[in-house]
């Protein structure tokens, strides 16, 4: 994924106005700045995504779990954002059905068939075609780098809550929902200008 930079300002107005027009049901991928634990074992450097929902607010799925956010908000974030137009989708519907999981608790154990929601969960679970279908069907998690290792930290991380590692369990990531045919990704970033 080649992206190209276009710095734009804080406000929404410089948003829509600027560099990037964002509509209903379009999805916000956070770009991260260094690798952590989600890139080492994911496609690109890509660890969240964010469903917009109206010109200045996301839903989404963070440590505080299933919330309305500022779209100002995500950009105080170190690395930028890069939007990404999903096609096919009932925008509509795709919204509600996300909006239905606010107050839900994040899934810290990203496990599926459980009551909690991660990040890319509820694009998955959200995002429907005009009859209904879901659009992003699970793939296998993976927790290993690319030398197909299970990494050290997601061997310790899931240790400590009595788990083998879910490696290979039906899930999603963000990264890998980055890259799906029907997920058309933009080419110029969202992020604060630098303060001067």
């Amino acid at each position: 994924m080649k992206i190209h930079t276009c710095a734009v300002a804080l406000t929404i107005v410089s948003l829509l106005s600027g560099c990037q027009t964002l509509k209903t049901g379009d999805l916000l991928f956070h770009v991260a700045d260094k690798e952590n634990a989600i890139t080492t074992v994911t496609p690109g450097m890509i660890d969240h995504v964010a469903i917009v929902i109206s010109p200045d607010s996301v839903v989404e799925a963070v440590g505080k779990g299933v919330v309305k956010s500022s779209i100002a908000s995500l950009l105080e974030q170190d690395g930028y954002y890069v939007k990404a137009r999903v096609k096919g989708a009932d925008r509509q519907k795709s919204i509600q059905r996300a909006l239905e999981y606010l107050g839900r608790t994040y899934d810290y154990l990203y496990l599926p068939d459980n009551e909690s929601i991660y990040c890319s969960e509820l694009v998955q679970l959200a995002f429907v075609d005009k009859h209904g279908q879901p659009l992003f069907s699970p793939v296998p998690m993976s927790f290993h780098d690319a030398s197909g290792q299970i990494t050290d930290y997601w061997i310790h991380f899931y240790a400590r809550h009595g788990m083998e590692v879910p490696e290979g369990k039906p899930g999603t990531n963000p990264g890998e929902l980055s890259q799906r045919k029907n997920v058309k990704m933009g080419h110029r970033q969202l992020r604060k200008l630098p303060r001067r």
